[in-house]
């Protein structure tokens, strides 16, 4: 698979993309196929095809006659980024941000921006490095960048971004980004509330312009980004024949978790109206710290504004155990037990958000609460998780 990855690869005179990072990878890869799209012959990684099975099987399947190739790149252990960088070849790398995302395998999040920053090993000659200069490791990955000789590009809210958040704006339904490079200022706007996603959209707009397209029809075409399925996608479910008993909100996070997706899907949530539920599954491979990383999402300010938190799995348990008695919700052991008790507690005019790592299964929560009625897909999701 690895030689027919590499030989499609060479076959291609394609401008190549390649995007890691703790968080983000496969919603930053979704918004450049919607920003991109009618500028380039696009190629891009299906759901999440980013291990050292996905990258050579996306290789694989490009066409000779790509002209730009958007291809996702992923770890759990260290030494899995540069040889798939190297198979890869990009011409631009972002890395979407460094956080404590399998712990188990690491012993800091230092040593994980060194693992993201190996990527900057297979850019090509004159290649760009995109990097979040907002994070405290930053200096880790423009080292590697410096060692690899590329050009960076940073983003970020700080003075030092080259491309520089100036104002960002959360309403119900949408985010509205103002931004700055070069001297000059550019908006767009996200279909969905979220901090955390202009940003990320400001990183994939940095890529766009490196691989020399057109960055305001890209700025342009971010309003067609919808969520990735179980990262995101928004559901109306109509309770009761053609809604008569009303309706409640939920939001689909169940692909994954770490702390730092955790808390950007509890500060989404903070933001609706209407009684605010948060159904949370285990956050796995974190190692050592597991516990405590648990245990502190109960200080996030956005917590403050959640009504009720129902968890399942051994280490959310003990989130269960820290919060004030008028938040803690049902407490089970398996997803399964809290899929069978959770639709009692339901109410019209609930948001709610099921978020836990994909071992935690947390599908089966999903699934049970939009079987309670019709589910409408707030903004349709995209098919790639």
């Amino acid at each position: 698979l690895e030689a027919l990855g590499g030989a499609a690869r060479a076959g291609t005179k394609a401008k190549v993309g390649a995007i890691t990072g703790s968080v983000g990878k496969t919603g930053s890869k979704e918004m450049l196929r919607v920003a991109l799209a009618g500028q380039a012959k696009l190629h891009v990684a299906e759901k999440s095809y980013n291990n050292h099975e996905g990258v050579p099987l996306t290789l694989a399947r490009m066409p000779a006659d790509t002209e730009v190739a958007i291809i996702e790149t992923g770890m759990n252990h260290p030494g899995e980024i540069e040889p798939l960088a190297r198979m890869t070849r990009p011409h631009v790398a972002l890395v979407t941000t460094v956080a404590p995302v399998h712990l188990a395998a690491f012993d800091t999040v230092r040593d994980i921006a060194r693992e993201k920053a190996t990527i900057f090993k297979g850019l090509m000659p004159g290649g760009t490095a995109v990097i979040n200069a907002d994070l405290p490791d930053q200096d880790v990955l423009r080292a590697d960048a410096a060692a690899a000789n590329a050009k960076v590009l940073a983003f970020g809210a700080g003075a030092e971004a080259d491309y520089r958040l100036a104002r960002l704006d959360v309403s119900a339904g949408a985010t509205m980004v103002r931004a700055a490079c070069g001297g000059s200022e550019f908006l767009f706007r996200l279909n969905v509330p979220a901090r955390h996603l202009g940003m990320n959209a400001l990183g994939v707009l940095a890529v766009v312009d490196a691989l020399g397209l057109d960055l305001a029809r890209a700025a342009l075409g971010l309003l067609d980004w919808r969520a990735p399925l179980g990262r995101g996608a928004a559901y109306t479910i109509a309770l009761g024949p053609a809604g008569i008993d009303g309706q409640f909100t939920l939001i689909d996070e169940s692909y994954n978790a770490n702390p730092a997706s955790v808390a950007a899907a509890l500060e989404v949530l903070s933001r609706h109206d209407g009684r605010k539920i948060a159904v949370l599954g285990d956050m796995l491979e974190l190692g050592r710290d597991s516990l405590r990383l648990h245990l502190d999402l109960a200080g996030l300010p956005a917590m403050d504004s959640i009504d009720t938190v129902h968890t399942t799995g051994e280490f959310m348990a003990g989130l269960n155990g820290t919060l004030p008695r008028p938040k803690r919700g049902l407490k089970t052991r398996n997803p399964v037990d809290l899929a069978a008790q959770i639709t009692r507690t339901i109410r019209p005019g609930d948001v709610v958000m099921v978020k836990g790592s994909l071992g935690m299964k947390m599908a089966l929560i999903v699934d049970a609460l939009k079987n309670m009625g019709q589910a409408t897909p707030l903004t349709p999701p995209t098919e790639s998780i």
